[in-house]
C-alpha cells in the first residue's frame, strides 16, 4: 500500500512536471534575452515609473511571456535589476503567471472554461488591487535597499551586450548575443533548480497521500456560505505556500483540490498563490534581501485573497460556477501524444543547445561572461 502510494505520488510528480517543464526552457530564454540585450536606461524610461501607463505595459509583456512563475521570478527580477520600478515589476509578475494564453488552455481542458475566465479576469483584479495595496504602503528605503541588494546578489550584468551604443535590433543581430542569453539562462536555472524539483515531489506528495476526507474538513465543508467563501480564500494560498504552486503546473493541484472540496474561490485563491510558495519566498530572499520578501509576502496574500472573493463572488452571481471532475487523479496520469509533448520536445532541444553553449563558452568566475569571438559564436 505505502509503496503503491509513492508510486504514485512519484507519477503525479512527474505528470506536473511534464506539463511546465517547456514553459520553463521559455521563461529562462526569455529573461536571458532581456539581461542580454536591454539597456538600463532603456528599461527606466519604459518601466521606470509607477504609473498607469508603465503598469499596463509591463501587464502586456508579461502575458506575452512566460507562464511558469518560477521563470517569472527570474524575469522579474531582471525587470527591477534593469531600472523597473516596483509595481511594474510585481505586475509583471502577476500577469505572466495568469494572463498567459497556454495556461487558460489547461484550464479549459482539465476544469472548465469557467476557470479559465476567472483566471484571466482575475489577472486583471490582482494587478488592480496589487496597485492600490502597494501604493498605499509604498516603502521607500526598502525599494532602495532591496535595489541595492539584487545588484549585490547577481554581480555585474553576467553576459550582456548592453552599453555599447547600439539599438536592440541591432544587439539581436550580434552572434554573441546567443551565448550571453545561454549563460544568463544557465546562471539563473543554476539558482532555482532545487526549489523547483523539491516543489515538484511536495505537490505529488499532496496530492496522493491526503485524503479526500481530510481535504473537505480543512475547506469548511458544511459551513456557512460566507465563512467557507472567506475562509477558503485564505486556506487556498497557504496549501499553494507549502506545496509545489507553478502557473500551469499547478493547475493539476487544483484540480485535485477542487474534486476534494474547496470552493470556487479557494480554488481560484490557490491558482493565483503561485507567487508566494515557500521555495519562491527563499528566491525572493535570494534576489532582494529578508525585508523585501516579507513585503512581498503580505502585499501578495492580502491581494489574492481580495481577488479570489470578488471573483467567487461574481461568478456564483452568474450561476457560472462548475462541477468538479471526481476522476481528475486518474487523468493526471494518463500520458498522450498532444500539444505538451509537442511543446517539450521542440523546447527540450532549445534547453540542449542553450547548455551546449553554455558548456562551450562559461562564465568566468560564474559572474562575467568570457570572451566571444563572432567566430566563436
Amino acid at each position: 500500500m505505502l509503496l503503491a502510494k509513492v508510486g504514485e505520488a512519484l507519477l503525479l510528480a512527474l505528470g506536473m512536471m511534464w506539463q511546465v517543464g517547456w514553459s520553463l526552457v521559455l521563461g529562462f530564454t526569455l529573461s536571458g534575452l532581456v539581461q542580454a540585450v536591454v539597456s538600463k536606461t532603456q528599461m527606466q524610461r519604459l518601466l521606470g515609473r509607477d504609473g498607469l501607463r508603465e503598469i499596463a505595459i509591463a501587464t502586456g509583456f508579461g502575458a506575452a511571456s512566460s507562464s511558469c512563475s518560477y521563470a517569472s521570478a527570474a524575469m522579474s527580477k531582471t525587470l527591477f535589476k534593469k531600472g523597473a520600478a516596483l509595481i511594474p515589476s510585481l505586475a509583471f509578475l502577476f500577469s505572466s503567471t495568469n494572463l498567459v494564453i497556454e495556461l487558460g488552455i489547461i484550464l479549459w481542458l482539465l476544469m472548465g472554461w469557467q476557470f479559465t475566465a476567472a483566471e484571466w479576469i482575475g489577472g486583471i483584479v490582482l494587478v488592480a488591487i496589487m496597485t492600490v495595496l502597494v501604493k498605499l504602503t509604498y516603502p521607500k528605503a526598502l525599494v532602495e535597499e532591496a535595489r541595492a541588494h539584487v545588484d549585490e546578489t547577481g554581480g555585474h550584468d553576467h553576459g550582456s551586450a548592453e552599453g555599447d551604443g547600439r539599438t536592440i535590433v541591432q544587439r539581436l543581430r550580434d552572434p554573441a548575443v546567443r551565448v550571453y542569453v545561454a549563460q544568463n539562462a544557465a546562471m539563473d536555472f543554476s539558482m532555482l533548480w532545487k526549489d523547483l524539483f523539491g516543489g515538484f515531489l511536495i505537490a505529488g506528495a499532496l496530492g496522493a497521500f491526503v485524503p479526500d476526507g481530510a481535504w473537505k474538513t480543512l475547506f469548511l465543508n458544511g459551513a456557512a456560505p460566507g465563512v467557507q467563501l472567506v475562509g477558503n480564500a485564505i486556506i487556498g494560498p497557504l496549501i499553494a505556500i507549502v506545496s509545489f504552486v507553478c502557473s500551469i503546473g499547478n493547475v493539476p493541484m487544483a484540480a485535485i483540490l477542487w474534486a476534494s472540496g474547496i470552493s470556487f474561490g479557494g480554488v481560484l485563491a490557490f491558482l493565483y498563490a503561485d507567487l508566494i510558495v515557500l521555495p519562491l519566498l527563499d528566491i525572493y530572499r535570494k534576489y532582494y534581501g529578508w525585508k523585501m520578501m516579507l513585503y512581498i509576502f503580505g502585499v501578495f496574500f492580502a491581494t489574492m485573497v481580495l481577488s479570489a472573493i470578488v471573483m467567487d463572488l461574481a461568478f456564483s452571481a452568474l450561476h457560472a460556477v462548475p462541477k468538479p471532475n471526481p476522476h481528475i487523479r486518474h487523468d493526471l496520469t494518463m500520458f498522450a501524444f498532444n500539444y505538451t509533448f509537442y511543446l517539450n520536445v521542440a523546447f527540450g532541444a532549445l534547453a540542449l543547445y542553450l547548455w551546449r553553449v553554455n558548456q562551450k563558452h562559461p562564465m568566468e568566475h560564474g559572474l562575467h561572461a568570457a570572451p566571444v569571438s563572432p567566430r566563436d559564436a
